[in-house]
């Protein structure tokens, strides 16, 4: 018996260092390496054919300086101002989200998720939500802080975030609805692009709804308030 118990000790123990070893390795791997594929992406590519849907993948990768500042500081505007001050959590959003979702009973919800939060779980994690999924996208956002900059995080979320059907990254959805470069998109446009998320699939910024111009403007006075980003 205490053999059996030894060797699921030891098993138990590589499987955990494998883990551990394979995990930081990885995000080591990518603080200089672009991600060349996420699960979110595979999970799309297997949807489309059980929806009778054709295959489609349009993603293309570019470095930070070639992705206009104007769509960084809308993302940072839409989905996260204090990104380049915490470490991966903002403690104030999760009340603030905590606190009106308390009010809502059953209407929808708000999320207090950061870019580097949305960064992990679109590199390495599934979309369902789970409170497994949830430990992960935890663990994972405290190593990507831990050993990427800020402007690394930027560069990946940018990259690989979904901006519509088999739409990822800023350069592919920048030609998707602008057909012209990343890095020539004016402040009206990325913040057009920054308010489709998170529904980028049902929202499209060529023909924005109210909501979206709504959304648009709002984004745009927050660029105002959080001004030049510094990495």
């Amino acid at each position: 018996m205490r053999k059996i118990s030894n060797r699921f000790f030891k098993i138990a123990l590589y499987l955990i260092i494998g883990f551990f070893g394979a995990t930081i390795f990885i995000v080591l791997l990518y603080k200089f390496v672009p991600p060349p594929i996420t699960p979110l992406m595979v999970i799309r590519l297997m949807e489309e054919p059980a929806k009778g849907q054709v295959h489609k993948l349009y993603k293309d990768w570019v470095p930070l300086s070639e992705i206009s500042p104007n769509l960084q500081v809308a993302l940072i505007a839409s989905e996260d101002n204090r990104f380049m001050d915490h470490f991966g959590f903002d403690m104030n959003a999760i009340e603030k989200a905590q606190e009106y979702n308390k009010k809502q009973q059953g209407k929808r919800l708000r999320g207090a998720s950061t870019i580097t939060q949305q960064t992990a779980k679109n590199v390495f994690l599934w979309p369902q939500r789970s409170w497994v999924r949830k430990g992960m996208e935890v663990y994972f956002t405290f190593l990507i802080e831990l050993s990427w900059s800020k402007r690394r995080i930027m560069e990946v979320y940018l990259n690989v975030i979904e901006m519509g059907n088999g739409i990822y990254g800023a350069e592919a959805a920048s030609q998707t609805y602008y057909h012209k470069p990343a890095s020539k998109l004016t402040r009206g446009e990325s913040a057009l692009i920054a308010a489709i998320l998170p529904d980028p699939r049902r929202r499209n910024p060529v023909n924005p709804s109210q909501y979206l111009l709504e959304r648009q403007q709002w984004i745009l006075w927050n660029m105002n308030n959080i001004g030049k980003i510094e990495y």
